[in-house]
């Protein structure tokens, strides 16, 4: 896949294992650290408030309550060692997967410690776990609950994806002698941008690390930057994802109930795009189905609600087994309202808008769509995804518009009749660039399994 194996200021390493950062922080930065735990602190209740709010639409947020806080007395039993991955919501559970299916294979008989905070995360993440594994929420960053999560689970290891850099759990770990990486790490100019002002508070959090794997070179160089010492580039997980065979033949299935029409997919939206969506849609002449998937569970009535009030005819996924009736098929608009589907929805879609990229939220995953064979539209707003989305661009796979009303026309131009052939150019493009950039998976456990061997000849084995 081409990966970059390390860039420019690499810390010096032997094995692929960082020199131990120093544990100490300069006056600033220790009051910086203690200011944030005195707001965190402050703000506990508020935080418990919103979980139990967000159990009222999904009830798993609700479990073990405890957990929040750092207490797992109803955890299941794991011995200290296992390996510790935190993956946050559902896209890092997913990235985990195929780090998961290769730690396996190169560290036949590796315990894992998984650990989210949403609820579809930790839905996703229970598929993930065999014999001798386990599962928790991970605690609010509070100097006691991650004290008490460490000392609870004393992994050999932690590796957070992607953005998950919380200074107190990372000081915690590496005090009590847990290495931390981060890994399929990525960093946003915004982000950068607003990280410099904490950067008393996030400089030691990223010097902690023992390892970085930056999904891109400008990731890493941004990483560099901001206090981490030993990026090198290994590639996005995402590309290593393989779509659910079963999931993208149930979307065939569904295309039996739409006959000849044409599918637009507006996948995995956000607040606020949905509206102008239907607003842009409603001055469209005899449109082809119109079939939306929310990012938030929380939010599929209110969507559900919007696309009623704006006068369409609506199919809810939620109201069939296995496949859509006659009637469902007649309908404008289908809403995605289930969870884990979204393969069967690339493969129903003649083409995608992004959900995300029409508003200042920096985008969702493409790759997905891509491995899929389904072409999509995209806005101004990829900050989240730049690399993936530019290379798409780059590779036909993907468009960019300004705004939803162009990516409304762009979607209908690629359905016209005489574009078939193109739009065929289009998927394969689509597929081929997923296909193309494959590879982080192995690399990342490759890292993984060296600051594992290291720590073990620290202890003697």
């Amino acid at each position: 896949m081409g990966m970059t194996r390390a860039t420019p200021r690499r810390a010096a390493s032997t094995g692929g294992r960082a020199t131990p950062p120093s544990l100490r922080e300069s006056l600033p930065q220790r009051f910086a650290r203690a200011a944030y735990s005195s707001l965190l602190r402050l703000g506990l209740p508020a935080y418990l408030l919103r979980v139990l709010w967000r159990g009222r639409a999904e009830p798993l947020y609700r479990a073990a309550l405890g957990e929040r806080v750092g207490f797992y007395r109803g955890a299941p039993p794991l011995a200290p060692g296992a390996l510790w991955i935190h993956a946050v919501s559902l896209g890092e559970t997913r990235a985990a997967a195929p780090l998961i299916d290769a730690l396996r294979e190169r560290l036949p008989g590796v315990r894992l410690l998984l650990t989210h905070g949403t609820a579809t995360g930790r839905a996703a993440g229970a598929s993930l776990l065999r014999d001798g594994d386990a599962q928790a929420w991970l605690p609010f960053d509070t100097p006691g609950a991650v004290r008490r999560f460490v000392r609870r689970f004393r992994p050999a290891a932690g590796v957070l994806l992607e953005t998950e850099v919380w200074p107190n759990l990372i000081a915690e770990a590496t005090r009590l002698g847990v290495p931390m990486l981060l890994v399929n790490a990525r960093l946003s100019e915004r982000s950068r941008r607003r990280g410099r002002r904490v950067d008393a508070l996030l400089r030691p959090a990223f010097a902690r690390l023992a390892h970085v794997a930056a999904q891109t070179g400008t990731d890493a160089e941004r990483l560099l930057e901001v206090g981490a010492r030993c990026v090198e580039v290994l590639g996005n997980l995402k590309f290593d994802l393989t779509p659910d065979a079963a999931t993208m033949a149930r979307g065939r299935a569904w295309r039996g109930a739409v006959g000849e029409r044409r599918v637009v997919l507006a996948a995995v939206t956000r607040e606020g795009e949905e509206a102008r969506l239907l607003a842009s849609w409603q001055r469209v002449a005899a449109p082809p189905l119109l079939v939306i998937v929310p990012r938030h569970p929380q939010r599929f009535d209110a969507v559900a609600d919007l696309v009623v009030e704006a006068g369409f005819t609506l199919a809810r996924r939620s109201r069939w087994d296995d496949a859509p009736s006659a009637a469902d098929g007649a309908a404008d608009v289908w809403l995605g309202d289930s969870m884990m589907e979204m393969p069967a929805w690339y493969v129903l879609a003649d083409v995608a808008l992004l959900g995300g990229s029409f508003a200042p939220l920096g985008g969702q995953n493409l790759i997905e769509a891509a491995a899929c064979g389904c072409p999509l539209v995209v806005g101004p707003h990829t900050f989240n995804f730049e690399d993936a989305a530019e290379r798409a661009i780059e590779a036909g796979a993907a468009a960019r518009v300004p705004d939803i009303d162009a990516a409304v026309e762009r979607a209908l131009a690629w359905l016209e009749p005489g574009a078939a052939d193109a739009r065929r150019d289009r998927a394969a493009r689509a597929f081929a660039f997923a296909s193309a950039h494959r590879g982080a998976a192995a690399s990342t456990a490759e890292r993984i399994a060296q600051v594992l061997a290291g720590r073990a000849d620290e202890h003697g084995g």
